[in-house]
C-alpha cells in the first residue's frame, strides 16, 4: 500500500537510501489514482501488470519495462489470475540527474509513459534489464559506495534510452550523415530552451532563429525530432509547470495559469482538461490533503 498519500499526491518513503527506493512487489491489491515527484520504473518478474494513464490501460508482461515520468497521474492494477504476481518497482528522485545536459529533454520525451517490451525492442530491453538487475543486486547488498554506483547505473540506463530515442539516422534519415548529429544537437538545445522558458511568450520565429532554420523548415524538422509540433511541446511543458502550482493551496487557478504562460483562462481550462482528463478545479480538489 502507499504509505504517505495526501489527496492524490504520494510522498515517497525512501528508506535505505536518500533518493532511491526499490522493492519486490507481490501484493494483490490495486493502487488508487496518484502521482509523485519521483520517477517510477516497473518490471514484472512473474505474471503481467497494468498501469492506467489518462484513462487508458496498459498491460505488459514479464521483463517488459514500464517508465512513469514524475508528476504523471496513474493507478496500478494487479493481475487477477491465480498465482498473483511479482514485479520489481523502483522510485527515484530524477532531480539527481536532470541537470546533466540533455537528460531533462530525454525525461520529457518519455511523457506520458514509456513501455519497452522484450518483443518490440529486444536489444534495448535486454540492456536495460541488465542495469535494473544490477541495481537490484547492489540495492540489496551491503557493499561500500552502493548509492553512488546505483546513480551511475541509472545514468547509463537513461543514456541507453536517449541514444536509442535520439538516433540521428532515424530522426533525420534524409539529412546527410555528416549533418545528422549536428541537427540532433540543435533540436535538443531548442527543447532545453523551451523547458527553461515555457512560462514566457515563446514564438516559432524565436525558436527557428535559435536553431538557424527558416520557420517552415524548422516546424517540419521539430515535429520529425520530437513527434509533436512546437505548440504541442510547449503546451505539455506549461501543463507540467502549472501542475506544480495547482497543488499549492495558496495559489489560485487563475494565478497558476497566468504564471505558467497561459494568456487566457478559458483556453487554459480547455487545454488542461484535454491533457489531464479533469478540470483544474477537480485537480486542485484531488490534491487537497485528506484529514
Amino acid at each position: 500500500m502507499i504509505k504517505i498519500l495526501n489527496g492524490i499526491r504520494e510522498t515517497v518513503d525512501y528508506d535505505l537510501f536518500s533518493s532511491i527506493k526499490l522493492y519486490r512487489n507481490m501484493q494483490d491489491e490495486d493502487y488508487p489514482l496518484h502521482w509523485h515527484p519521483a520517477m517510477e520504473i516497473i518490471m514484472p518478474v512473474k505474471n503481467n501488470y497494468t498501469v492506467v494513464i489518462d484513462e487508458v490501460s496498459h498491460t505488459f508482461g514479464e521483463e517488459d519495462i514500464f517508465i512513469i515520468p514524475p508528476g504523471t497521474l496513474h493507478h496500478l492494477i494487479a493481475p487477477s489470475s491465480d498465482g498473483g504476481g511479482e514485479r520489481l518497482i523502483m522510485l527515484f528522485d530524477y532531480g539527481l540527474i536532470c541537470n546533466i545536459e540533455g537528460v531533462d529533454s530525454l525525461i520529457h520525451s518519455l511523457h506520458p509513459y514509456a513501455l519497452i517490451t522484450r518483443e518490440e525492442y529486444p536489444e534495448l530491453n535486454r540492456e536495460l534489464r541488465s542495469y535494473l538487475n544490477e541495481i537490484n543486486r547492489e540495492y540489496n547488498g551491503k557493499t561500500p559506495f552502493t548509492e553512488a554506483l546505483i546513480y551511475s547505473l541509472m545514468i547509463r540506463f537513461f543514456v541507453t534510452i536517449g541514444r536509442a530515442n535520439f538516433d540521428a539516422s532515424e530522426k533525420f534519415p534524409y539529412i546527410a550523415s555528416n549533418k545528422q548529429h549536428e541537427y540532433i544537437e540543435k533540436f535538443m538545445n531548442v527543447c532545453n530552451y523551451i523547458n527553461d522558458h515555457c512560462t514566457e511568450n515563446i514564438t516559432v520565429d524565436t525558436l527557428a532563429d535559435l536553431a538557424g532554420f527558416s520557420k517552415f523548415h524548422f516546424s517540419r524538422l521539430f515535429k520529425q525530432f520530437s513527434g509533436v509540433s512546437c505548440y504541442e511541446y510547449l503546451m505539455q511543458r506549461r501543463i507540467a509547470h502549472v501542475e506544480t502550482l495547482l497543488i499549492q493551496p495558496d495559489i489560485s487557478i487563475t494565478e497558476a495559469a497566468m504564471r505558467s504562460g497561459f494568456g487566457s483562462l478559458s483556453s487554459f481550462n480547455r487545454i488542461f482538461k484535454a491533457a489531464k482528463h479533469c478540470t483544474p478545479s477537480e485537480y486542485k480538489m484531488l490534491n487537497r490533503k485528506k484529514n
